[in-house]
């Protein structure tokens, strides 16, 4: 089979699009025919040899944590999923990904895909779902009524981060740049903020009761977004180089977040989609070939939205 690898960590350059053995499911896995990946920006990280610590890899290593496809063939001690259903799944960050014709995929990480878009494009929701998902609701603890701040909402994350809160009836405040201000408002945004002209700290006018920071920012400008936070509230940080402020006198908690694979978790995001409440947004698509430049093309900050992987057709 096909697939993209790299033998040692570096610049994408690094990346071959090559011939390996195709693979075979052991005890408790399934073999996935892969209809897409997708591009996430750890993929950039863990090849560039930065993740080592947290994923260490065994190389060469395929890259591709999002999987969406058709069961292909099933291991030992398997039941509940049959060749030929399609599914979707946050795959081990530390084992092989799905930027290949064929994946292994351990069964209980897989969840039947949405029925109401393309399969390949389901690829685009298992990791960026699940960080929105976790942040807002198994740290967050978002309920009606609340006021949310979403900042960098004009990526993957923030694109689904928006609709659920808004889905979840909070009132939605969202940073972006103008490029993506107006897929953030058609995402639900009550409030956007245009970061490149404004302050965030001055723009809100009113306390909130959860920080999303899905941003790159500077650490005063993290810092800041505490001050944002009523009494009791909480920081949500994504880009976890940089710990996520708190304020112990306010009782303001500020929280890393990890995400992590939950097919149940998918399960509930997949239904709303199906529901037509949540919107699958694809940028583009890209032949599997094509993934070493597109790793370039990143690594440029010059990827916007967010990117499925296509396998050749067999």
């Amino acid at each position: 089979m096909k697939a993209v690898r790299f033998h040692e960590y570096g610049d994408p350059d690094v990346l071959r699009y090559e011939d390996v053995e195709q693979p075979v499911p052991g005890a408790g896995e399934v073999r996935i025919r892969v209809a897409a990946t997708s591009f996430n920006s750890v993929d950039g990280n863990i090849r560039g040899g930065f993740m080592r610590g947290p994923i260490p890899v065994v190389l060469p290593h395929t890259p591709g944590i999002d999987v969406a496809g058709t069961i292909d063939a099933l291991g030992e001690g398997v039941d509940g999923i049959a060749v030929g259903d399609d599914v979707i799944g946050f795959l081990p960050m530390d084992g092989n990904g799905a930027a290949a014709e064929y994946v292994l995929a351990p069964a209980e990480v897989l969840t039947p895909a949405p029925k109401s878009i393309p399969l390949p494009d389901a690829a685009a929701l298992p990791l960026v779902g699940l960080t929105a998902w976790q942040a807002l609701f198994d740290h967050g603890k978002l309920t009606a009524g609340q006021r949310v701040l979403i900042n960098g909402a004009g990526g993957a994350v923030g694109g689904y981060a928006v609709q659920l809160a808004k889905g979840a009836e909070a009132h939605v405040i969202a940073t972006a740049s103008p490029r993506s201000s107006e897929a953030v408002t058609s995402a639900g945004a009550d409030e956007v903020i245009d970061h490149t002209t404004t302050g965030v700290s001055a723009a809100v006018t009113e306390p909130v009761d959860v920080v999303l920071n899905l941003a790159p920012v500077d650490p005063a400008e993290l810092a800041a977004l505490v001050t944002l936070v009523r009494p009791g509230g909480v920081v949500v940080n994504t880009t976890v180089w940089m710990p996520a402020p708190s304020d112990q006198e306010r009782g303001v908690r500020g929280i890393d977040l990890f995400v992590r694979s939950d097919a149940d978790q998918l399960s509930q995001l997949v239904a709303l989609i199906d529901r037509g409440e949540l919107r699958v947004d694809v940028a583009e698509r890209v032949p599997l070939a094509e993934l070493p430049a597109l790793h370039a093309r990143a690594a440029e900050n010059a990827v916007h939205g967010k990117v499925i992987v296509v396998p050749p057709v067999a």
